[in-house]
């Protein structure tokens, strides 16, 4: 897929418009379109990377700068002290729908186990 074809790429890139979250050089953030919780925040890197599959110890860097501004915005959101969930969907049968690696930060209600 490219990165024309990519809906996050074309967000990423202001073609598409969101209500932004967060935005740096490396990580953009934006709510959810249909949220599953009263907070519900993508985090993405601005780089495409299908889906968590793709990679690699090179991305560590990357890994480090996605996680800290997902801490940040579940503490600015006032989810960090209740707790929130985190979910990275990989391929069909993982519930990925878009092909750009992104984390769901959804908070702001109780979540039961198993996700299902």
């Amino acid at each position: 897929m490219s990165t024309d074809e990519c809906l996050f790429c074309r967000i990423v890139a202001g073609r598409v418009p969101a209500r932004f979250a967060h935005q740096d050089d490396l990580v953009v953030a934006f709510h959810d379109i249909t949220p599953r919780a009263p907070t519900h925040i993508l985090v993405l890197p601005r780089q495409h990377i299908a889906s968590a599959a793709d990679l690699t110890d090179l991305d560590g860097p990357l890994l480090g700068r996605l996680f800290a501004v997902t801490a940040e915005l579940a503490r600015d959101a006032d989810v960090a002290d209740r707790g929130y969930r985190l979910a990275i969907n990989v391929g069909p049968d993982g519930g990925q729908t878009v092909d750009h690696l992104h984390v769901h930060l959804m908070g702001g209600r109780a979540f039961g186990w198993p996700p299902g």
